[in-house]
Parts: C-alpha cells; sequence; structure tokens
C-alpha cells in the first residue's frame, strides 16, 4: 500500500454550546489538518500528483473554513452571522474536532473523483488539531 499525506493549516473560530464549559463561546484556533490518500499501485510512478491534490485540498479549505467561524447548523449565531456578512460553515452536529475531520475526509474524498490518481487511490486518513495538545483523527 503507498500513501501521500497533505497538511494545510487554517484560522477559524468555533463553539460548542451543547457543552458546558468554556467552549460554549465563540472561540477560535490555529487549526492543522492533514489529509492522507493511499492506495494499492501507483500511476506513472505516483499515487496522486501533489500539485493538484493539494490546490484542491487547500483551496477547499481556505474558501470554506480560514477565517471564517464554524458552527452547527442549530446554533442561533448562524443566521446573525451570515446577516453581518461573515463566513460561516455549517459542520453536521457541532464542530467539534472530530466532526470537522469528518467534514475534510468527505470534501477530501469528493475532490479524489476531480483528479487524475492512481487506481484504487483514496482518502484514507484525516487528522485534524485545533491546538498543539488536542487532535482527533478520522479513518476510512
Amino acid at each position: 500500500m503507498h500513501e501521500v499525506t497533505v497538511r494545510h493549516n487554517f484560522e477559524a473560530g468555533h463553539r460548542l454550546p451543547h457543552l458546558p464549559g468554556k467552549c460554549q463561546s465563540l472561540h477560535g484556533h490555529s487549526w492543522w489538518a492533514h489529509v492522507t490518500v493511499a492506495g494499492p499501485q501507483l500511476l506513472d510512478g505516483m499515487l496522486a500528483d501533489f500539485g493538484p491534490l493539494k490546490q484542491e485540498i487547500r483551496g477547499w479549505i481556505d474558501t470554506h473554513l480560514d477565517h471564517g467561524t464554524m458552527l452547527g447548523p442549530a446554533d442561533p449565531l448562524v443566521p446573525l452571522l451570515r446577516a453581518h456578512e461573515c463566513k460561516v460553515h455549517e459542520v453536521d452536529g457541532w464542530p467539534t474536532v472530530e466532526n470537522v475531520a469528518v467534514m475534510i475526509a468527505a470534501a477530501a474524498e469528493d475532490m479524489m473523483q476531480r483528479l487524475a490518481v492512481a487506481p484504487g487511490c483514496r482518502v484514507t486518513r484525516v487528522r485534524v488539531r485545533e491546538t498543539h495538545v488536542n487532535e482527533a483523527t478520522w479513518t476510512a
């Protein structure tokens, strides 16, 4: 099995109003996403061309998440922030680091359909760090 990983960082706010404690408040992090794709064989010596893979993953993150706010669809801040032309990305459920990893994995898997990759190549792992000490990993 072969695998390659693309890393990208972004600045984004979120809040978890369903949990007791300080994360109920709107706050931000310097997030890091590590997207790994893997496959059983290479195509012309590569699993996936890093150039287009990085462009797709980094472009999606920059467009949807960077310098924005991730909120749950039920969060009453969604319409308020959008009314003030703020960048808001709704995360299924709540924007926990685990759900952010799932969301990025789904977006990356969609991107793979547009890229020239080796047969059987797919997203197998997404690791997201919200701080230097807190991270979550989604694995296919």
